[in-house]
This record gives C-alpha cells, structure tokens and sequence, in this order.
C-alpha cells in the first residue's frame, strides 16, 4: 500500500485529509525546506510545487512565488534534490506538482525513477490530456508512483470514470472554475460535483483551488475524501517574507485551525 492510499486509510471516517501546497524554492532553497517543514508539521500530506514561467492554472500569488523561485535558481533538479532532504525527516506522503513540459524535458522514464528514488509518493500533472496520458503512466507505474488526474465541474460522469481508470492515489476535484487564488465564497454546486466525483472514480477525492480558510475547509471536510490548500499558505508565506517575519510560524498559525475544523466536520 502507498504512503498516499495508506494515509486516506488511516483518517476514513474520522475526518478529511488536510493536504498542503507549498512553492519548491520559494524565496530561495533552505527557506523553501523550512516552510514545508512546518506544512509537514501539521499537514497530512505535502504537494510540493515546480515552479514553472508558463502556468495555466496558477493566479497571481502562486505565479508571484514561482517567480522568485526561479529567479533563485530552482530547476526540476532542484526540486528533487529538496524531496529527498524532507523525507529524510517524514513518513507522510510527499507529492510532486509539476507542468508536463518540465517532466517531459527531463525524460519520463529518468524523471520518474529519480522521483521515486528522492522519496516522492506521487505526481500532479495538471495539464496533461488523458488522451497521451499512457506514455507517463507506463513509467510511473514502472517506479511505483501514485498519478493524480483533474476532475473539474464540467467534467462528464463518462470523462470522470476514465480519469479514475487511469490515475491512483487520489482524485483532484477542482472546487473552483478559474485559476488558483483566494475565494471568499464557494460553489453551491460544490457538493453534489464531489459526491459525483466520488461515485464515479472510485478514488479518494480531495477537493482544492480556492480553498482560503477554516469555514471553507470544514464545509469542503463534510464531503471530500481530503482538502488541498495552497494559495493561502503561500500568501501568508509571501507576506511573511516581504515583512521580515517568519513564514514558517506564519502557516502554522494557518494550518492549525483549519485542521480544527476538519475534527469538528
């Protein structure tokens, strides 16, 4: 069983998994490890995200921290480099976010085993089509990684199925139309999609994308298999390095209560 199946395992029927986003190399390398040390501190399982120049679906904050991230030199090297130093120090399932275009620069086949061998769970691949999605899972399955697929609210019961077929680990339910980014509000449609979602992957779901605060997550928590939070992290990251503060304590003070909500869920 993987780290990823293992740990939805665990919290079943006591609550949703909390699942923390962080920007790999954001503002630079060692700061970059210290955040996501203490997102593994509290959170449930790590998305640890590429920083990439062309996002598709990344709003302004993400696509503000994946720019100082690359201006401080952070590559896909990199990255891995940053995945094998955090689980040296967890068990929690660590996941890679990344654009194709990076993976496929590297090569699928070297890219995934060095994932697998840096201590990586799984990969979120969030622009990759289902129609050339065998190549990758060929090689992902070959180094024993998790793929998670998107599902969003104008996806198909048919396209739903497919994407269940083909991912593992768990489903992206895209809570949000648009790119990332702070919502005050969520979708009344957001709950019979999930339900929807979880009927037809036959995959945990966990729900993210505009995902902000505690209220948020204890309505998301009452449905979804897991909750994904990463744009108000990062802000609160971003702000705290703008003002000199500790960005660290800054999303612990986040992360807490929102994971205190999910108990009460």
């Amino acid at each position: 069983m993987s780290r990823i199946a293992e740990s939805f395992g665990v919290l079943a029927g006591r609550r949703a998994a909390y699942i923390a986003y962080a920007t790999a190399g954001f503002p630079d390398g060692e700061t970059s490890l210290d955040i996501m040390r203490s997102m593994l501190a509290e959170a449930d399982m790590l998305e640890i995200g590429v920083p990439f120049s062309d996002p598709t679906m990344d709003g302004p904050v993400i696509q503000e921290t994946s720019r100082r991230a690359l201006e401080a030199g952070t590559s896909l090297a990199g990255v891995l480099r940053m995945v094998e130093r955090l689980r040296s120090g967890t068990e929690k399932p660590l996941l890679i976010m990344s654009y194709f275009n990076p993976i496929h620069s590297f090569g699928l086949r070297d890219f995934s085993a060095a994932a697998a061998d840096a201590g990586a769970d799984g990969i979120i691949l969030p622009d990759l089509p289902l129609e050339e999605f065998e190549p990758w899972r060929l090689e992902a399955v070959r180094a024993g990684l998790d793929t998670v697929l998107f599902v969003a609210m104008t996806s198909s019961p048919q396209r739903m199925r497919a994407s269940g077929a083909l991912a593992s680990g768990f489903i992206y339910a895209l809570a949000t139309m648009g790119t990332t980014g702070l919502r005050d509000s969520l979708s009344e449609r957001l709950e019979p999609f999930l339900r929807l979602a979880m009927r037809e992957t036959g995959l945990p779901v966990a729900a993210g994308v505009g995902i902000s605060n505690a209220s948020q997550c204890r309505e998301v928590g009452k449905v979804a298999d897991g909750v994904i939070v990463g744009t108000a992290l990062m802000h609160a990251a971003l702000r705290a390095v703008d003002e000199g503060d500790d960005p660290g304590k800054a999303i612990r003070d986040i992360i807490a209560p929102m994971i205190s909500t999910l108990d009460e869920s």
